[in-house]
């Protein structure tokens, strides 16, 4: 399964920025939950936000939450997430995933598929 996340980039603290992520396969995101998870350097890979598979049901990390927003777009096999009043700490490699079931949580053991990540730098 091909997963593509991009979108990131440099932008200053207080901006925002769009990624996406695109899953060749169509049939394998559509009745799966999907999430994005972030990794700093030095640090471990964090929860930012997970969508069931109707894009009814999302969670949030706790420090991206009122912040960032995850939807999905199944026809066009796309997930997506919104990232408002980024902050320093916020730089980090971001990376979207499948869940192994149509609503998966916070924890990166409940997902099957990984991309290649993006780079989000936010600057002072």
């Amino acid at each position: 399964v091909q997963l593509q996340a991009y979108g990131g980039g440099l932008v200053q603290a207080g901006g925002s920025l769009r990624l996406s992520c695109a899953a060749a396969v169509r049939t394998i995101i559509s009745n799966n939950a999907m999430g994005w998870f972030r990794q700093a350097p030095g640090k471990e890979r964090e929860f930012v936000a997970s969508i069931g598979w109707k894009g009814y049901s999302r969670s949030y990390g706790g420090s991206v939450k009122d912040r960032f927003t995850i939807s999905r777009d199944n026809r066009e096999n796309m997930v997506y997430l919104q990232m408002n009043s980024l902050q320093p700490e916020d730089t980090a490699v971001y990376y979207c995933a499948v869940g192994y079931r149509p609503y998966s949580g916070s924890d990166p053991q409940g997902y099957k598929y990984w991309g290649h990540g993006t780079q989000v730098t936010v600057s002072s």
